[in-house]
């Protein structure tokens, strides 16, 4: 597993206030998240997600090198994209058209993670309006990656990951409180070499 992509809306600050603050340890790999969310806001919601758990959490700038332990959090008003200069992968940011009605767009940081790490990605859906991250996640699947949706009874607005698991794209559909464990145990899978598949829901 090379990295954890997140997508959220409506009631997506206090969803991932809930998944940061609950790691036992910083993520082995780097975390990366699309919050729609205007700008400065973004800035905001970064400070306050960096003091709640293990993690070190920033607003992604252009050019960052990925680094293990780290969550970047997309700023607003410009699409967050992976691309990988001297071999080394960095963050893109990008100001073109809103994709899903929405820049950052979850689409958009989905389809450019499988484009560059292929299918070693585990992909989050939590509680959102509109169903941006659907198309994201069905490349993720197709590439071989692991994808996890919020439910419905803990969602604000189960738009983005009722639109994911109807389509069938999710491996595991879990409560919030879930969300945290499930990620630390699939990346703990991944690292030790063995499939994520077993968390169950698709064959």
């Amino acid at each position: 597993m090379s990295a954890v992509i997140i997508g959220s809306s409506t009631g997506g600050p206090e969803a991932l206030s809930k998944v940061i603050g609950a790691l036992s340890a910083p993520p082995p790999v780097p975390v990366l998240v699309v919050q729609h969310m205007p700008p400065v806001f973004t800035r905001q919601l970064a400070a306050r997600l960096d003091r709640l758990g293990p993690a070190t959490v920033v607003e992604a700038a252009d050019g960052d090198a990925l680094q293990p332990g780290t969550v970047y959090i997309a700023p607003g008003d410009h699409h967050l994209e992976l691309s990988r200069s001297a071999g080394q992968l960095r963050v893109r940011l990008t100001d073109g058209p809103p994709v899903n009605f929405c820049r950052p767009a979850v689409d958009v940081l989905f389809r450019s993670a499988v484009r560059e790490l292929g299918g070693q990605l585990l992909a989050l859906v939590l509680t959102g309006m509109g169903a941006d991250g659907r198309t994201g996640c069905e490349d993720v699947v197709g590439a071989g990656g692991t994808v996890v949706v919020q439910d419905e009874p803990t969602s604000v607005v189960w738009g983005m990951p009722g639109a994911v698991a109807t389509a069938g794209f999710a491996h595991r559909v879990l409560p919030l409180g879930e969300v945290a464990p499930t990620l630390e145990s699939v990346l703990a899978r991944a690292g030790a070499g063995r499939p994520a598949a077993p968390i169950g829901g698709r064959p």
